[in-house]
């Protein structure tokens, strides 16, 4: 069954000091990205909130008023959907660990209810992270003022499926409200791997590496070195960049271009180890140097 999905990307994030929540990174992508990335087959994909970079085929709309709260944009969501999907999923933009499965598990318990949504361990409906019929939402709102309404209360007569989320790892709801709520997710991210915690990420990355960074991919290459570091739990001033890519050219000269990424993670090892990373470095340019063919003349 065809299915759409709006995603409230709009929140003042007052919490978190009024930042643009969703383009905060976990496991080196977007929090926006990581959602978009469990329902890769929705038709369509809409992003509610303030101007900010999307794919071409996610649509982006903005709630009135501007601000006006989840009701507004859920409304304004509603209104981008054409006749044709039956359902569609109603996400936060800041759920990093939303995955494909979950969202399975979500339309399967949904039946003939008026849609399905994850509880957490205190019973409390995550309605921001919940499939549901397009024509009960649509029923719901006709019947609020959307600006300002409180969406628990929009949605209060809604006949809803309440699923728990199964599993040891981090739940599918998990927010990212506060500033210890993403460190949480950044450090449980660099444990799993960016692949494992939202599958689909993995095509994404392979998309960008191929466009070379451009169209809003890793711009710089210390955009990326710390992009890595987040997704590794490192911290990027340790990372001394032009030592590596001096030892990594002069192995690639010395020795041979394979020799180059071998030769760095070696560095990597023993510096973990408790060796200097100078002198380390040193000492493996000095082999280099002396391990590079001699010119005959």
């Amino acid at each position: 069954m065809a299915y759409a999905a709006i995603v409230l990307a709009g929140g003042g994030a007052r919490r978190l000091g009024g930042v643009h929540k969703p383009a905060l990174r976990v496991g080196g992508v977007s929090l926006l990205a990581r959602v978009l990335a469990a329902v890769p087959d929705a038709v369509p994909r809409v992003v509610v909130g303030p101007p900010q970079p999307v794919p071409p085929d996610v649509l982006l709309v903005r709630e009135r008023p501007p601000g006006g709260g989840p009701v507004a944009a859920l409304a304004a969501g509603l209104a981008a959907l054409p006749g044709v999907p039956a359902e569609v999923a109603l996400l936060a933009a800041d759920l990093p660990f939303l995955t494909v499965a979950s969202i399975r598990i979500l339309r399967d318990a949904a039946g003939g209810a008026d849609g399905a949504v994850y509880v957490d361990p205190a019973g409390r409906r995550q309605l921001l992270c919940g499939v549901w019929r397009v024509s009960a939402l649509r029923a719901a709102l006709g019947v609020v003022e959307p600006a300002g309404a409180r969406l628990r209360d929009a949605l209060a007569r809604l006949r809803v499926v309440e699923v728990e989320a199964a599993g040891d790892g981090p739940p599918p709801w998990y927010d990212c409200d506060t500033e210890a709520d993403l460190r949480t997710a950044r450090a449980r991210a660099a444990r799993r791997g960016p692949a494992e915690a939202a599958p689909g990420l993995e095509r994404t990355a392979r998309a960008r590496a191929a466009r070379g960074g451009k169209g809003g991919g890793m711009a710089t290459l210390d955009e990326w070195v710390g992009t890595a570091c987040e997704a590794l739990g490192l911290d990027p001033a340790t990372v001394d960049r032009d030592l590596i890519l001096d030892l990594a050219r002069d192995v690639a000269h010395g020795v041979a271009r394979p020799a180059a990424p071998l030769t760095t993670y070696l560095l990597g090892v023993a510096v973990g180890r408790g060796a200097d990373a100078r002198e380390a470095a040193a000492r493996l340019a000095a082999l280099a140097a002396a391990a590079a063919p001699r010119d005959p003349r």
